[in-house]
């Protein structure tokens, strides 16, 4: 079995800490956060070939995701997103400028705007999140597919353990 750098830290609390009996919980989400940082940074390299950073992707492709005609009123992005309004107003700003979404009246409420993506935008996004998933699928290409689907069923329990 490999070693990598989390092994190292277990290794060191078992020393220090030989009252820790338990460290697989460590091991586990060690390896998550690491997974996740470095996914993370791959992903952004992925998206910077089109001009965009991950919080710019995630826009776009919560609009996307979101069926014609592509268009979400900011606070909708805000709340899927995750993000503060001012925050949310930063990116549209960005976005905007770039030409890959347009601001619209909103035509139930004549003081709120709506985002829309442009064409410009969707034919983007598309591209974009097709360059992602190939370097997604490149490193699960080291997981057989059987395991592949195991750790998704995995994650999607954990992930549920984790927000109850």
């Amino acid at each position: 079995m490999r070693q990598d750098g989390v092994d190292a830290i277990i290794e060191q609390w078992r020393t220090e800490r030989t009252d820790l009996d338990d460290l697989l919980p460590m091991e586990v989400f060690g390896r998550i956060y690491r997974i996740a940082g470095t996914m993370g940074d791959r992903m952004e390299k992925a998206y910077a070939k089109f001009g965009i950073g991950r919080g710019e992707f995630d826009v776009l492709a919560t609009l996307r995701r979101s069926g014609a005609p592509y268009d979400l009123s900011p606070k909708q992005l805000s709340d899927t997103l995750m993000l503060t309004t001012g925050g949310m107003t930063g990116r549209l700003d960005k976005l905007e400028k770039a030409g890959l979404i347009s601001r619209t009246p909103d035509p139930t409420d004549r003081r709120s705007l709506r985002a829309q993506l442009t064409d410009r935008g969707r034919s983007l996004v598309d591209d974009a999140v097709a360059a992602g998933l190939d370097v997604q699928r490149s490193v699960l290409s080291h997981l057989a597919p059987a395991e592949r689907q195991r750790l998704a069923d995995l994650l999607r329990d954990l992930l549920a353990a984790a927000r109850s």
